[in-house]
């Protein structure tokens, strides 16, 4: 069900998932008392919601669902502005997943904006909202649309030649996808102030990573920021990648930092969790530690193999503690993670091997 005040964007929300053969949209509405009495005798699968709308905003009817009737809900919305923080109070009352509207100013920047959407509902659909987990998500057919672009895209895999002796700081990279928010602020709450630098990918759209990252900064003890281009990695500030764009580890005789790239969509996501992963096993090596979180899809699985390959310790979120169980499902059946943890575990075990309190 899309529920949105603009018929416009009903109807291209309406074309955009009805290209999608494993999306099938049953009902739309104006605002959400016509959605509300529409889902007393239709039963969505997933929600699309906007969150400026008249007579109801719709963060009160997101906390209403969630209270009364939970069903998966998708935010789509301007993120603009105010709009912003709304976004990130959705992802706090239960929104599964918050994403920008369509962009059609071209053939390519519409087919993005269709690509990203149809994702989102598809992992919405597995997420069980009651126990905020799922056991076994499927990655989705994608053999109806372009083939996924790899991180080959951006840039190609190289041995590591660095030695420890010679690069003694330790680094820290996460990748997360749908619930990783709630993972991430869980994991970054309880790193000390002297951890090493954290770098992190969250397939999240633009303005919202700012938000996410001024929230954060907020209530952890180290220092959260959203990346921009050259920030240098260093102990107890986490980096976020900004949304709808890539985001690389790099290294020179000051240390690592950041760059930010404009590059297409990899395993049909900007930022990728992959891009990062493989440019930490390219430039870091074993002075990496990598973390794959939870999320719909195989994004980071093979970036972290790579990682692992270079000689860094890496880490998949355990099934019981994800709200979609696909990134990191995939990873551990490749092989690639070393260890598989639960959420509240992964910050404690690394502190341990890394000697940071």
């Amino acid at each position: 069900m899309i529920v949105d005040d603009s018929a416009f964007v009903r109807q291209t929300l309406t074309g955009m998932l009805n290209l999608d053969p494993e999306i099938s949209v049953i009902s739309t509405a104006a605002d959400p008392l016509i959605a509300a009495r529409k889902m007393l005798r239709e039963h969505p699968d997933v929600i699309t919601l906007d969150l400026e709308m008249p007579r109801m905003n719709g963060l009160v009817f997101l906390q209403k669902i969630m209270a009364q009737f939970p069903i998966p809900v998708v935010v789509i919305s301007s993120l603009s502005g105010k709009s912003s923080e709304s976004a990130f109070k959705a992802i706090e009352y239960g929104a599964v997943d918050v994403i920008t509207k369509p962009t059609l100013i071209t053939e390519e920047s519409f087919e993005e904006s269709r690509i990203i959407i149809c994702d989102a509902i598809k992992a919405a659909a597995h997420a069980q909202i009651k126990k905020a987990r799922i056991r076994a998500a499927i990655v989705p057919s994608q053999s109806w649309v372009t083939p996924k672009l790899s991180a080959d895209e951006i840039l190609v895999a190289s041995p590591n030649t660095l030695s420890i002796k010679d690069t003694p700081e330790k680094i820290i990279v996460i990748g997360a996808s749908t619930g990783g928010t709630v993972a991430i602020e869980s994991f970054l709450m309880s790193m000390p102030h002297d951890c090493p630098g954290i770098v992190i990918v969250q397939h999240m759209p633009e303005l919202f990573t700012r938000s996410f990252a001024k929230r954060l900064n907020d209530i952890c003890t180290i220092t959260v920021k959203e990346g921009v281009q050259g920030d240098y990695i260093t102990a107890g500030k986490a980096i976020i990648a900004p949304g709808n764009r890539h985001m690389l580890v790099k290294k020179n005789s000051k240390g690592y930092f950041i760059e930010i790239n404009d590059g297409p969509l990899v395993n049909r996501h900007r930022p990728s969790v992959d891009v990062l992963f493989r440019s930490a096993a390219n430039c870091a090596g074993k002075n990496a530690v990598g973390i794959i979180m939870t999320g719909m899809g195989d994004d980071g699985a093979k970036g972290l193999l790579e990682m692992r390959e270079a000689g860094a310790y890496t880490i998949a979120q355990s099934e019981d503690t994800c709200v979609v169980f696909g990134m990191p499902k995939v990873a551990i059946s490749i092989n690639a993670a070393t260890d598989v943890l639960p959420l509240e575990e992964i910050s404690s075990n690394i502190c341990r091997k890394l000697h940071c309190h």
